[in-house]
């Protein structure tokens, strides 16, 4: 694991207060990361983001070996959670920028829910609010959050999860199954015009 420095700030901590919803996303109350993660998890708000670059190649990241839940798995271009009193667009352009150092406009696609154990250790009770961007800055990732990262198209991206699903986190295989399915996301995994 890297140590925390300028280059790599710390940017969560399991103290960090997650906003507690109901299942109609209603701010309900708040909770520790650690405690929404306890047991079999608080659900509580969340986002998830999808980047591709000019080819239509979707940004991957392996999660941090220091992470409680699903340590060195590959997730999805980036995933966290909304500040008490943060808008949703807020949260979603800080976190890009403190985990990959990167800034694009990003276009909402849906909104899901659901709950996922891990070994034991605790859980994700999430519900996620999921957007799509393209993004032709380098990736200058955080190494307190990302243990690597890499582009695949998405083609290659089905073939894995189908080879090797336990390599992959849950909620990217859920997105990235409800994205391939549904023709109205699907425009999102095409590349720009000239890309």
């Amino acid at each position: 694991m890297a140590d925390a420095s300028p280059r790599h700030p710390t940017v969560s901590s399991e103290a960090e207060q997650l906003i507690l919803v109901d299942a109609d996303d209603r701010a309900v109350g708040h909770a520790s990361k650690a405690a929404a993660h306890d047991g079999c998890g608080q659900r509580h708000r969340a986002f998830s983001l999808f980047i591709f670059n000019g080819y239509g190649e979707l940004l991957l990241q392996q999660r941090s070996r220091s992470k409680r839940l699903w340590p060195g798995y590959w997730a999805n271009s980036c995933c966290s959670h909304p500040h008490q009193g943060e808008s949703m667009e807020q949260a979603t352009e800080r976190r890009l920028q403190q985990e990959l150092g990167m800034r694009c406009p990003l276009r909402y696609l849906f909104k899901f829910e659901y709950q996922a154990d891990y070994r034991g250790l605790g859980a994700e009770h999430e519900l996620c609010w999921v957007y799509a961007g393209t993004c032709t800055q380098p990736v200058r990732a955080n190494a307190t959050e990302v243990e690597a990262w890499r582009f695949v198209a998405p083609a290659a991206l089905d073939r894995e999860i189908a080879r090797y699903p336990e390599h992959f986190t849950p909620w990217l295989k859920l997105e990235w199954a409800q994205l391939r399915r549904d023709p109205a996301l699907s425009a999102c995994l095409s590349p720009p015009a000239g890309g």
